[in-house]
């Protein structure tokens, strides 16, 4: 199986990715599936080309099929996406740390307009992103320096 960043390093697979979130998001109601014909009308490329990186996506988890006939439907599946996740969440920790303590600050409260309950929310979940951050950061550090 493919490493996660080389699967998704490529920009076809990427689109592919934009298509089934984009889906899932505008036709709630279809379970986020979408047929592969359909994934082939919206990035106006070849069906083989779409099918062999269906196939990438499908072997790295990134995507679940259903069969129906002889008709396939795929949905996105964002576990593995988890490891970029994990990954990206140190380097961009520092700005959201900064932006919640921009946001906590008794200044910050003048300038944006939140109502008291959007403000707990907001202090709230920068908080819970940079302990989550540097959480991460502390376990993925000593490994970089194996």
């Amino acid at each position: 199986m493919a490493d996660i960043f080389d699967v998704v390093a490529d920009s076809t697979r990427r689109d592919i990715l934009a298509v089934l979130l984009e889906r899932e998001a505008e036709v709630p109601s279809s379970g986020g599936e979408i047929s592969v014909s359909e994934i082939v009308s919206a990035l106006g490329a070849s069906q083989p080309t779409v099918s062999k990186h269906l196939k990438v996506l499908r072997e790295s988890g990134l995507v679940a099929v259903r069969e129906e006939g002889q008709h396939r439907y795929y949905k996105l599946d964002r576990t593995p996406l988890e490891t970029l996740e994990d990954w990206l969440i140190p380097f961009v920790s520092t700005d959201a740390a900064a932006d919640a303590a921009t946001l906590a600050s008794a200044g910050a409260r003048d300038e944006v307009a939140l109502n008291n309950e959007q403000f707990a929310f907001a202090a709230a979940i920068g908080k819970a992103f940079a302990e989550t951050a540097h959480q991460v950061t502390a376990v993925v550090a000593p490994k970089k320096r194996r």
